[in-house]
């Protein structure tokens, strides 16, 4: 990593965690979800008359499990994005670094009937 880039990402990650120091220490607010703050909309614009169509499976038992299975969630699909992501840098660096053609497209393996 050249030195300039690096520098770039410090001064990122500088500016991200002051901003989170500072939001922390001057504030009292609650971080919601935007769950929560739908809902508070939609009983203030119906008054409280609203009733879901539709209710959910199964819910979990407490908080940690849903965070625990939204995090493996997250974990999967970021596995699974890493996965084609490599899979295809890797595809292309074989290609360009041994010269391999795909065999399908060349006109000289084409034959006549």
């Amino acid at each position: 990593m050249s030195k300039k880039l690096e520098l770039i990402v410090l001064a990122i990650i500088l500016i991200f965690a002051v901003q989170f120091i500072y939001m922390s220490s001057t504030t009292d607010a609650e971080y919601g979800g935007a769950d929560g703050q739908a809902e508070d909309v939609i009983n203030e614009i119906t008054g409280g008359t609203y009733e879901p169509n539709a209710e959910p499976f199964w819910e979990p038992p407490s908080g940690e499990i849903e965070s625990l299975l939204f995090g493996l969630q997250a974990a999967i699909g970021a596995g699974v994005i890493g996965y084609f992501l490599g899979y295809y840098r890797a595809k292309s660096r074989y290609k360009k670094d041994l010269g391999y053609k795909d065999k399908s497209n060349s006109d000289g393996d084409r034959q006549s009937l």
